[in-house]
């Protein structure tokens, strides 16, 4: 199972395996010319090349001083000798007394650019000196990485207390959607399953529908009731083949869009204000009347029962 935190590390892991032995030997040589800044700035001058994607190099004191130059591959800005980092975002955590630590992303000072920093300790006897950091740009270190996949599993959000607090003092009121629902879904279904809808948000509260299409995926298209049962709506999407790279297969999309409407008229206080389908993740998302909200592969969504999602919704207002 791959979660965020998992496949970050991972990157930061790769990382820091570039870069540690070239910080190792600079950090040795640096500990030999402590607190000479001319001598840091020679060592760290002949020491960038060799460190892949590096922007900057610095050296600073226990005091958090820059005693370096900001050093860069063409040339070494003495204006920063000085300089104060203690507002840097990675001096708020504690840093290595021995190693190298990765920062979390940050702004650059320097460039504005989204950035990590590798530390690395600075030792001579014993005994700290300082550290030296290796600035990299998220641009130059992300240029060719792949998208890591995302491991698609049952997510439960619960949405407003305020809304929770009075769902007993309310009651499902019949929509424009509701008043034409066999109709709505059936015109949805052959919408998905043959003109190259691959996600669509059904709004039964409000009454409105917004769909995405495999053709135009970076703009959505919004429809009333009236539109989605009109037989002519097909006229509007070209034909497009279901694709073959989905996750949801056709004969799942009516049984997935009755279970929608069987939980719109579960019960006339926890009830489903909208639902959505996403044929190309295969994920399932529902929002209910007390503004909690589940997300679960269409699979999973098709293993659960009425008495399920009735019994779970009730023990979230507890």
């Amino acid at each position: 199972m791959h979660t965020l935190q998992q496949a970050v590390l991972a990157k930061k892991a790769a990382l820091a395996e570039v870069v540690a032995q070239p910080l190792d030997r600079l950090a040795e040589q640096c500990a030999a010319h402590w607190p000479d800044p001319n001598a840091l700035d020679r060592a760290m001058q002949e020491a960038i090349g060799a460190i892949s994607n590096c922007r900057t190099l610095y050296a600073w004191d226990r005091k958090n001083r820059v005693i370096s130059s900001l050093i860069q591959p063409a040339e070494a800005d003495t204006g920063w000798r000085g300089a104060d980092l203690s507002q840097r975002p990675y001096l708020k955590n504690n840093l290595p007394f021995k190693g190298i630590m990765l920062s979390s992303v940050y702004q650059s000072m320097h460039t504005h650019e989204q950035c990590v920093t590798a530390l690395h300790a600075v030792n001579r006897d014993g005994h700290l000196l300082g550290f030296i950091a290796a600035d990299f740009a998220l641009g130059d270190l992300l240029m060719d990485a792949q998208l890591s996949p995302q491991h698609l599993h049952w997510q439960q959000f619960r949405g407003d207390p305020a809304v929770r607090s009075t769902l007993f003092m309310q009651e499902r009121v019949q929509s424009k959607m509701d008043d034409h629902i066999d109709q709505a879904l059936q015109s949805i279904e052959c919408l998905v399953a043959e003109h190259g809808i691959f996600h669509v948000k059904i709004h039964f509260s409000s009454g409105r529908c917004s769909f995405w299409l495999l053709k135009d995926p970076y703009n959505y298209r919004i429809h009333t009731p009236e539109e989605i049962v009109n037989p002519d709506l097909c006229l509007f999407y070209p034909m497009h083949a279901y694709p073959a790279a989905a996750q949801v297969r056709p004969a799942q999309i009516p049984r997935i869009l009755d279970e929608f409407k069987a939980l719109r008229y579960a019960d006339e206080t926890v009830y489903l204000r909208s639902g959505s389908l996403n044929i190309m993740n295969g994920m399932v998302g529902l929002t209910f009347s007390c503004d909690g909200s589940h997300y679960m592969p269409a699979d999973e969504f098709l293993e659960k029962n009425l008495s399920f999602w009735i019994g779970e919704l009730a023990a979230g207002q507890q």
